[in-house]
């Protein structure tokens, strides 16, 4: 598994976002750890269904124990278009923007050209860091913009040093 993805082609329902004079530097899903509150969800109600089936099943009849199974059903439905929404999500940084899609039916794509980056850091929790992920805080001269933090990053070290180097590339004159 490659950390940051050089010049893979972006799916298309990225692709359609990128401008013809750009190309894409920078492509990564966001980290799998966005799922973990819906997986807690699902294997709680799994866990709570049971039990109740089992307390349920001995005292009334089969009506309650099917609202239970059903309502199980709608957390494990729920799970799943949570899974095809992680699936679409995407960080992207072109050789001119940061952009994030995000959404399976109704599509958001937040944006920051590179030039109005003015300040980039990146935060870590406790879970972050024991999971491998972070999330970019985005500034850019005072003004509010679609794009200002980008939750759920994966390697965010390594990718906080790639995108630092695209806004701030080094010059050999120093030398």
């Amino acid at each position: 598994m490659r950390l940051v993805t050089h010049g893979d082609s972006a799916p298309s329902s990225v692709n359609r976002y990128l401008l013809p004079q750009e190309h894409q530097v920078i492509m990564v899903r966001r980290h799998p750890a966005v799922l973990l509150r819906p997986v807690a969800e699902v294997f709680g109600g799994l866990i709570l269904a049971g039990l109740l089936s089992k307390w349920l099943g001995e005292s009334t009849g089969s009506q309650a124990l099917v609202i239970v199974w059903w309502a199980w059903l709608l957390l494990l439905i729920r799970f799943v278009w949570k899974v095809a929404e992680w699936s679409v999500d995407y960080f992207v940084v072109t050789s001119k923007r940061m952009l994030l899609t995000r959404g399976l039916i109704t599509r958001r794509v937040d944006m920051m050209p590179l030039g109005k980056v003015t300040d980039m850091s990146f935060q870590r929790s406790l879970l972050g860091r024991m999971l491998g992920y972070g999330e970019f805080v985005l500034e850019s001269a005072g003004q509010d913009q679609a794009l200002s933090t980008v939750p759920y990053i994966p390697y965010p070290e390594t990718l906080y040093l790639e995108v630092c180097q695209m806004l701030f590339p080094s010059s050999n004159d120093d030398d």
